[in-house]
């Protein structure tokens, strides 16, 4: 194997490292987007000022303005915009498996 190919070889490999990292992060971030989206909506009123009028009424504080529906699909798209990345990844590997090995015949 010559100092190129294994060149492109180890990139390959880096980026394939990366590819990985980055849809496992995406994935952790989407977690705690909905776990603490979620926990800021259970406790928002126990927290939550309102408001007293010049009668001296008091008004309650407007709600947290998100529903759990609304919380969780956008805690599921931040995950699925990187989840193409780690599914590609997916593929190659059934690729190499079904053809023998990496593309360009480096092992």
């Amino acid at each position: 194997m010559s100092d190129r190919e294994q060149t492109t070889t180890t990139q390959e490999v880096k980026s394939t490292r990366s590819a990985k990292e980055i849809s496992k992060w995406s994935m952790v971030i989407a977690a705690f987007w909905i776990g603490i989206l979620s926990i800021v909506k259970a406790l928002w009123y126990l927290f939550a000022q309102g408001t007293m009028t010049a009668d001296g009424m008091m008004v309650p504080a407007p709600g947290f303005g998100l529903s759990m529906n609304d919380i969780i699909i956008s805690g599921l798209a931040l995950a699925a915009v990187f989840t193409p990345v780690y599914f590609s990844i997916f593929l190659e590997k059934i690729r190499d498996i079904k053809t023998g090995g990496p593309v360009g015949g480096a092992e």
